[in-house]
Parts: structure tokens; C-alpha cells; sequence
């Protein structure tokens, strides 16, 4: 069944659909999720909420792009959403704890392990992915898309609402960025 036939049946109730869609586009949704916050139970989360929001706004997808480019921004902007209040958290305790009131400091979540990365690299992953969380927003989201869901340039640039020629360049910076950050991991460890 194709999406077209899909969004419309959703568009009328059919449940059927609706886990025809979840079913087809959960592994993409959970993994971009991940791409960007890190965290396999977080990104649990925002996929339950990204498929929540699919089902109650379909009436609003239009059908300018396909469905998967509507999908992809909704991951990307409920991660950023989720990631903003998570730092908005850690500033609340680190306040807290100044004053008092805890005797600990929020800290990053440990390592970070994505499930497509083999044994042998998980010390290589988990030192690459928090390079990539150090990206400026929009770079990790390009640099997330691009390289870790395969995403073509034009594609990112639809999901981002952007030129092809500015994911371009957030991709040379975000390569720069995390070529500057690795060697300087690197060479420390020498």
C-alpha cells in the first residue's frame, strides 16, 4: 500500500492504517530520535509522542512533500523540544543544588550506545556521538539526518525547511567541527 493511500485512510479513522504506519516508519522515527537525543528510553518516548501527534494532525499534512519528510520533522522537532527541556532541567538543579537544597549536580547521561554500532566500536561511537551532541543545533540535526538515517542533502533539506546549498554548508562546518573535536580527543589520549 502506498502512502498516499495510507494518509488518506488514517484521514478517515481507519486504525488499520494508522498501524501500518507505525509499523512501517517506527524504526526510522525511534532511530532519528536517538540520532539526535541520545538516549534509548528517551527516544522510546518521543516516538510514542511523534505517533501520537501523526494521528491526532493528520488532517494537517497536505501532501506538499511525502509523508516520510512530515514524519521526519516531526521527530526532529519533538527531539530538539525534548532535549530543550531536559537542559531547561539540569539548569533548574544546578541552581538548586547552589542553594542547597540537593547535595548532587545533574550530570550527562553515561555513554551513549546506539544499536547499529558493533561491540568492537562502541568506545569510538560513544566518543563520536558526544562530539555530535556538541554540534550547534542545526548541524547535529544535518550531520543526524545525512549521515546517520542516509538521508540525501535534498531530502535534509526538505525536513529542515532549508536550501540544499545551506545543508551543504551546515554539513562542511558540522565535518570541520567534528574533525577539530576528535583530533583534539585523540591527540589528549597520546
Amino acid at each position: 500500500m502506498d502512502e498516499r493511500t495510507l494518509v488518506e485512510q488514517l484521514k478517515q479513522g481507519d486504525e488499520t492504517a494508522f498501524k501500518t504506519i507505525v509499523e512501517t516508519w517506527q524504526n526510522m522515527v525511534y532511530n532519528t530520535a536517538l540520532g539526535i537525543v541520545q538516549s534509548a528510553e528517551d527516544a522510546e518516548d518521543i516516538a510514542q509522542e511523534v505517533f501520537v501527534q501523526v494521528y491526532q494532525s493528520i488532517h494537517a499534512f497536505k501532501g506538499e512533500s511525502k509523508f516520510s519528510t512530515w514524519l521526519y520533522r516531526i521527530t526532529v522537532t519533538k527531539s530538539l523540544d525534548h532535549e530543550r527541556k531536559k537542559k531547561r532541567k539540569k539548569r533548574f538543579g544546578f541552581v538548586k543544588s547552589i542553594f542547597g537544597e540537593q547535595n548532587e549536580v545533574l550530570v550527562n547521561p553515561p555513554d551513549f550506545h546506539h544499536p547499529g554500532v558493533v561491540l568492537d566500536n562502541k568506545e569510538n561511537a560513544s566518543v563520536l556521538f558526544r562530539a555530535i551532541s556538541d554540534l550547534p543545533e542545526n548541524q547535529r540535526i544535518a550531520f543526524t539526518l545525512n549521515k546517520v538515517e542516509g538521508l540525501s542533502y535534498q531530502e535534509v533539506s526538505e525536513v529542515m525547511n532549508s536550501s540544499v546549498s545551506s545543508v551543504e554548508s551546515l554539513m562542511h562546518r558540522a565535518k570541520n567541527n567534528l574533525k577539530k573535536k576528535l583530533e583534539d580527543y585523540y591527540n589528549s589520549r597520546k
